[in-house]
């Protein structure tokens, strides 16, 4: 398993994204009122829409709005929202997955592809970016939560397969990955152990990163950060390498 890991870049577009909570709130609505919408409205009986609740008290979202959004999934005239993955190559070759969830499909690819161009990039065809990636399953927890090593025993023990700890003061923490199908059984595990998670999803994990330097940094972030902000957009993923000497200089 790996061990130290930076998150620098992560932590720079989080505070970015922390800075609208609304904006993070209506998300973490929608993916609940999807989840609940194509499965069972009861958490206990229906995966994903366990994980969507689980992720919203993790960010503090309120009880009666996570409830609201369940209620919603069932009424008639409840929006229909579309999954979609669209994926590019920002300028320096570095790949970026979105995942969008949308009432309007026009709309939402027409924001992504301007974001694209807009900074230098490119949209492809499905499959051009997601084969330098993983499907994975990414648990974590605050670097508080336990030391590296009990960290690592427990993902250990829990069937995960990788681990990496960023036990800095503004780190990220601890990331355990797994096998998505075995997310269930991982999380479950973890949480017996330490309690509930501050996040837990499918994700795409970089087989390997693209180093990025100079200019192009602050270009990459811009894209990334457009694409964060966009009411649409519910994960980006990126395989970009870069120093914290240079995330520092965007300030």
């Amino acid at each position: 398993m790996a061990g130290h890991s930076k998150f620098k870049n992560i932590m720079h577009r989080k505070g970015r994204a922390d800075a609208a909570r609304s904006k993070l709130f209506s998300k973490l609505s929608r993916e609940i009122t999807v989840a609940a919408k194509t499965g069972l409205p009861d958490p206990a009986m229906n995966p994903r829409l366990r994980l969507a609740v689980n992720n919203a008290k993790a960010e503090s979202l309120p009880k009666d709005v996570i409830e609201r959004a369940i209620k919603k999934s069932q009424m008639g005239d409840a929006a229909d929202y579309s999954e979609i993955r669209y994926e590019g190559v920002a300028a320096g070759g570095v790949g970026i997955i979105v995942e969008v969830l949308t009432d309007n499909k026009n709309r939402a690819a027409a924001n992504v592809r301007s974001y694209f161009t807009k900074m230098g990039g490119n949209m492809g065809a499905t499959g051009s970016v997601t084969f330098n990636f993983d499907r994975v399953g990414q648990i974590s927890y605050p670097a508080k939560t336990a030391s590296e090593d009990d960290m690592m025993e427990a993902a250990i023990e829990a069937g995960a397969d990788d681990v990496t700890s960023d036990m800095d003061e503004e780190g990220e923490g601890h990331t355990v990955y797994t096998a998505f199908e075995s997310l269930n059984d991982v999380a479950a595990a973890l949480e017996a152990k330490f309690g509930a998670a501050s996040n837990t999803k499918i994700a795409w994990r970089p087989k390997m990163q693209v180093p990025v330097t100079g200019d192009a940094v602050a270009t990459l972030m811009k894209l990334l950060d457009m694409l964060d902000e966009d009411d649409d957009v519910q994960a980006v993923y990126s395989n970009e390498d870069i120093s914290d000497e240079d995330l520092a200089k965007l300030g």
